[in-house]
């Protein structure tokens, strides 16, 4: 037996074996977990919306219970944000060359490519079921679209703290003026949205800043 956080006699930990030692290779829970978010983005992508998804269709295919699902996430909002999050999160994330053009200028034709690979179905199901569906946006704000604004954070302010980005600049307006126009894009569908539109908007925003500092300054 095991102590749980409250310090109450729970059950063996599902990592231990027989002897009270951690088990080899990867823990079943996060097997499980990792299956979870899988069966999740496969069967939203097929049945494509939100509305159709189902906890129980999602537990049957990653062969898991019901309530191994809510053990990790309190609701389908939650699920589905995540399972889009943790598929991109090494892609999108911000690189560091030394160069705050080239650094958002590649993270943004990542975004790109995922928005016009089969993920973009997801981000569309998302954004779509969010307008009517308060809980999914705010899952999708939180799950996804926080985690890489805080990144972005970081990144424009090396660019500040080397003179390529002037002084003061608000940064929120700056994201976004970089990436509204890459989801209007994919949502309006008016143009077609090609990684080298990332080449475009960098160039017009961030190269247009700096002529402006250096106009006014």
């Amino acid at each position: 037996m095991t102590q749980n956080r409250n310090g109450s006699a729970g059950v063996r930990n599902e990592t231990e074996g027989t002897n009270g030692k951690r088990a080899p290779g990867r823990p079943r829970s996060e097997e499980s977990r990792q299956s979870i978010l899988r069966s999740t983005l496969k069967l939203l992508k097929q049945q494509g919306g939100f509305p159709e998804l189902s906890i129980e269709a999602i537990a049957a295919d990653a062969n898991v219970g019901k309530t191994t699902v809510y053990r990790w996430w309190p609701t389908k909002a939650a699920l589905v944000a995540d399972a889009f999050s943790v598929s991109a999160e090494e892609e999108l994330r911000f690189p560091d060359t030394g160069s705050v053009h080239r650094d958002m200028n590649l993270q943004m034709r990542r975004l790109i490519r995922i928005f016009r690979s089969e993920r973009g179905k997801v981000v569309a199901a998302l954004l779509a079921g969010g307008q009517s569906d308060p809980e999914l946006i705010e899952a999708f704000r939180e799950r996804f679209l926080w985690p890489r604004r805080k990144q972005a954070y970081r990144t424009l302010q090396r660019g500040i703290d080397r003179g390529e980005i002037p002084a003061g600049t608000d940064l929120d307006v700056l994201l976004d003026s970089l990436y509204g126009p890459i989801y209007m894009r994919f949502l309006i569908r008016h143009y077609k949205l090609e990684e080298s539109f990332a080449d475009d908007i960098c160039g017009l925003i961030l190269r247009g800043l700096k002529r402006q500092e250096q106009v006014h300054g």
